[in-house]
């Protein structure tokens, strides 16, 4: 079983630490694929960022399909582009703050979502209503660092480890999740520090892609979700007019 695991920026060392978290829950016989997308933002810190972030996560997945990929982790956690990435593939598509807060949402009464940069907790709210997790989302806190500073800043473990601490003091929420994909490294560490379950979303969403595919799950195709209609797309779009259904 093949799995595409996609970074929706152009960080190959975030695509590294992704790369990892992916392959430490990967069950016998399946085969992470981790890619950095060839065009976009080198950090996804902005509605516009997402927006333009897109496009090479979208040629990523047709680059999946050539290939047989089984299934695809959209490894941001804003989830960029999870319709249209269903639309495209043939296998499951997951992203990981859907992985994540559903996940998450098994494992007690709430959760406390501690991301990167005060700016991206709109998404974050707006994701857990979408998902419908609103009811178990409890509180979104950022550490204020900026998802490139991860594994740049020497004390960003700590940082991220104390806004932890403070959201599970002001929400009593009984899980963590971790809302950015260059957190994936910090996982165990911050959950052994803090005594809660501390959940990844790359990990939750490749064993999410991983069993869907073993229990022979595709996406649904029989209305929103079929392959987009063919057209012409023009200008730095043109090879982007879809497949034949």
């Amino acid at each position: 079983m093949l799995i595409t695991v996609i970074n929706a920026n152009t960080s190959e060392e975030m695509t590294r630490a992704i790369e990892r978290g992916a392959r430490s829950v990967a069950g016998p016989g399946t085969r992470i694929h981790a890619v950095t997308p060839k065009m976009g933002p080198a950090a996804v810190e902005s509605h516009y960022d997402e927006a333009l972030a897109v496009p090479g996560l979208l040629a990523a997945i047709a680059d999946g399909e050539r290939a047989g990929s089984a299934g695809y982790v959209i490894a941001c956690f804003g989830d960029p582009g999870l319709d249209a990435a269903r639309e495209l593939a043939t296998g499951p598509v997951l992203g990981i703050a859907e992985a994540a807060m559903h996940s998450a949402s098994f494992l007690g009464r709430g959760f406390s979502v501690v991301t990167t940069l005060s700016r991206t907790r709109g998404r974050a709210w707006d994701l857990a209503e979408r998902y419908g997790m609103r009811r178990f989302c409890r509180g979104v806190h950022a550490c204020d660092i900026a998802p490139l500073e991860l594994d740049r800043d020497p004390d960003a473990v700590k940082k991220t480890l104390a806004a932890c601490a403070a959201a599970l003091d002001a929400d009593g929420s009984d899980a963590i999740v971790l809302g950015c994909a260059g957190m994936s490294d910090w996982s165990d560490q911050l959950g052994a520090e803090l005594g809660v379950p501390v959940v990844d979303g790359v990990r939750a969403a490749t064993l999410g892609v991983e069993s869907l595919v073993r229990m022979g799950l595709r996406i649904g195709t029989r209305d929103e979700y079929a392959p987009p209609p063919p057209k012409p797309y023009s200008g730095l779009l043109r090879d982007f007019g879809g497949r034949e259904g």
